[in-house]
């Protein structure tokens, strides 16, 4: 009696192709192609977004916007949160580096003046996001602090990191004794929010802050003039309100 054969695996059907995966050589007519589709419905989308919210703006409403087909939409996007996904990316992708260069930079600071030129390297990286990707960075402002939802998910998860990686500078900050000791989570998160709040009202254009090319420097100044050790020496009266000196 000859040996039972094992039963046959089926065969393996390949992944669906990723939306993600260019047809084509690339920089050939179709790479090129679908890169003009992916721009138009980015922008398209882009602009009804920080005019309606993510919540107030559908893919109808982007397809129409940007004069395609519905079904143009699903050859290039699943879905509304991977349009999302894609406008976001060069801003992510410039922000965390940054982030990071400065928290290695900051690991290695002895004195003040390093510590200030750590922190102005991504103010810096800040400011370029802002001149190169200014509605990405305002759609951004204006959703991340909403509920990790729908197409607004990736807003939220690049605010964490930005807060984590913010939290994480201002302890690395802490090694040599460059700042008061407040605890890194309360004033990394602070400046997190101030910084944010400043960057809004540029982009939204509630107050005239002067040329955008100057934040770095203001910034800086701002945040690490309250958050250092201060130099040593007989420590100034405490003023009230009105100017007059108070109790020390």
């Amino acid at each position: 009696m000859s040996p039972r054969k094992p039963p046959e695996r089926p065969a393996e059907r390949s992944p669906p192709a990723s939306t993600s995966q260019r047809p084509g050589p690339q920089g050939g007519v179709r790479d090129t192609n679908r890169r003009e589709r992916e721009k138009a419905l980015g922008d398209a989308a882009l602009q009804l977004f920080v005019a309606r919210g993510l919540d107030g703006v559908t893919i109808d409403d982007i397809t129409q916007a940007a004069g395609v087909a519905k079904g143009t939409f699903y050859r290039y996007f699943e879905d509304k949160a991977a349009l999302v996904d894609f406008l976001l990316e060069p801003v992510r992708r410039e922000l965390l580096q940054g982030l990071v260069a400065c928290g290695e930079a900051l690991e290695a600071a002895r004195d003040v003046e390093a510590m200030f030129e750590a922190y102005r390297a991504v103010a810096a990286v800040i400011a370029g996001a802002i001149l190169q990707h200014p509605g990405v960075v305002r759609l951004y402002l204006q959703e991340c602090r909403g509920p990790a939802l729908g197409a607004r998910v990736k807003l939220v998860e690049v605010a964490r990191l930005i807060s984590h990686h913010a939290v994480d500078m201002t302890r690395r900050a802490h090694t040599h004794g460059l700042l008061r000791p407040i605890r890194p989570s309360v004033s990394g998160l602070a400046v997190v929010g101030a910084v944010e709040r400043l960057l809004l009202a540029v982009l939204s254009e509630e107050e005239d802050v002067g040329n955008p090319l100057e934040l770095p420097d203001a910034l800086t100044t701002l945040i690490l003039d309250g958050l250092r050790v201060p130099p040593q020496g007989p420590r100034p009266a405490r003023r009230k309100l009105d100017g007059k000196p108070g109790r020390p």
